[in-house]
């Protein structure tokens, strides 16, 4: 939904203070917002950030127009990011960042002051969504429409406080138990009518969601958990005119996949088998430890291949693909995760050959900067008059939004060609087709 179509894009500046409201106050989020701070200050890079350091070909090769995103578009500046939170614990961002020990103490202490400053407001929370949790800093109400109330509340005087001009949420919080779309996510009546009678299928990251597009807030999705893409929110998000992007930050193991898939379909080499597991310690591990959120991310990270792949396209090549999908709770690992995929790929005459890839990787450093691009992504959606799905941003997500009916795109290169040439559009400027036949031609 945008108004993109009428060849006529007004984008409103990105002038003034932009708010990043996040549910989840933890490794990910601190980690996000310490890496913030650090920039502003000098004292790090934003690697892995498409917006800070990306660029953008405008035209024809031969012109050597590559401008930085961030200038061609007129992003948000950092300095202009101020941050919100809710969560259970109740400790500020410095407590959180240091708990976590995802960042050196020595890069933490120089920022103590900015990160004390991000005090978490209290959460929406139901242990019945997630079993491995629990805390003291919750928001009590008589039904969960009262809770969204609250949430709307805090958004509000969030905005008031800190005098921001605008704000964009992004669920850093944890994956929830498994769900199916039912009666109470069919219309935004039927899920109002089910808020005010508490329904048991209403779960918190539906609140937080619910509440950020009553307030015009734009809303990203970063676990795989069943939130703001339901038929009621879609309804929600066209009526107020706000974006929503999602679902699960695209990070590690998946992103490796989004790469290699492609690739053995690229050279049609077939894929008999590809077993994928992983170890980590921290809270994400311990939460998924609980089958009923496992069951959820599982489903987030096993959709990539059978989409990427087309089993039914090629039946010789991957109609018989067994794909398996395992995370371990592990805590002498903390936020290093590792992960392991045994693959078993055949190629001419249907000869065997194996391939193995192993990656030891910080789990919230690969977030970080995703949950960085989404956030000034997002803002420019918003100036740009885009709302509903923005599914150009598929590049971030294991499991991105579409409309109804329509296949996700999961190739990384596909999705970053995408993404750019709605940046171009959005702008006037021509779209890359990466033909190239008018530099041959007499």
């Amino acid at each position: 939904m945008t108004n993109l179509e009428s060849g006529n894009v007004d984008i409103k500046p990105a002038d003034g203070k932009l708010g990043v409201l996040i549910p989840g106050l933890g490794a990910v989020s601190t980690t996000f917002i310490a890496g913030v701070e650090a920039v502003k200050r000098g004292l790090g890079r934003p690697i892995g950030s498409l917006t800070q350091l990306g660029t953008i070909r405008l035209g024809k090769r031969t012109e050597n127009r590559s401008p930085a995103i961030k200038d061609f578009v007129s992003l948000s500046n950092l300095d202009d990011l101020v941050f919100g939170a809710w969560d259970i614990h109740g400790q500020d961002a410095y407590q959180v960042a240091r708990d976590a020990r995802v960042l050196e103490e020595s890069l933490l202490v120089p920022l103590e002051e900015s990160l004390r400053a991000v005090q978490p407001m209290k959460a929406v929370f139901d242990r019945e969504f997630v079993h491995n949790l629990k805390g003291p800093h919750v928001k009590q109400g008589a039904t969960k429409m009262d809770l969204a109330r609250q949430l709307m509340d805090d958004i509000a005087s969030f905005k008031d406080r800190n005098k921001v001009d605008r704000m964009v949420m992004v669920w850093c919080a944890s994956t929830e138990a498994f769900l199916e779309p039912g009666a109470a996510h069919a219309s935004l009546s039927a899920f109002e009518a089910a808020l005010e009678r508490n329904d048991p299928t209403i779960a918190p990251s539906m609140i937080y969601a619910y509440a950020a597009l009553k307030s015009g807030v734009p809303f990203a999705n970063g676990a795989p958990n069943l939130t703001v893409d339901t038929l009621a929110m879609q309804e929600l998000a066209k009526q107020n005119h706000v974006p929503t992007a999602g679902k699960d930050f695209k990070t590690g193991q998946t992103l490796l996949k989004t790469v290699l898939a492609p690739a053995f379909k690229a050279r049609m080499l077939g894929v008999q088998g590809w077993f994928s597991t992983n170890i980590l310690g921290n809270m994400d591990g311990m939460v998924l430890d609980d089958p009923d959120s496992f069951k959820t991310k599982e489903k987030s990270k096993l959709s990539v291949l059978d989409v990427v792949l087309q089993p039914d396209v090629y039946p010789e090549l991957y109609g018989d693909l067994m794909h398996k999908v395992r995370i371990n709770y592990y805590p002498p690992r903390g936020d290093n995760k590792e992960s392991w995929d045994n693959i078993d790929i055949f190629g001419w005459m249907g000869y065997p050959m194996q391939i193995k890839v192993n990656f030891l990787c910080r789990d919230s450093i690969l977030a970080a900067p995703v949950a960085l691009d989404l956030v000034l992504f997002m803002d420019l959606a918003q100036r740009a008059g885009m709302y509903g799905i923005q599914e150009w941003l598929s590049f971030y997500w294991k499991s991105p939004m579409t409309a109804p009916g329509l296949k996700p795109e999961h190739d990384l290169f596909i999705q970053l060609a995408k993404l750019k040439n709605t940046l171009r559009h959005i702008k006037g400027e021509s779209l890359i087709t990466h033909l190239g036949l008018d530099y041959y031609q007499e």
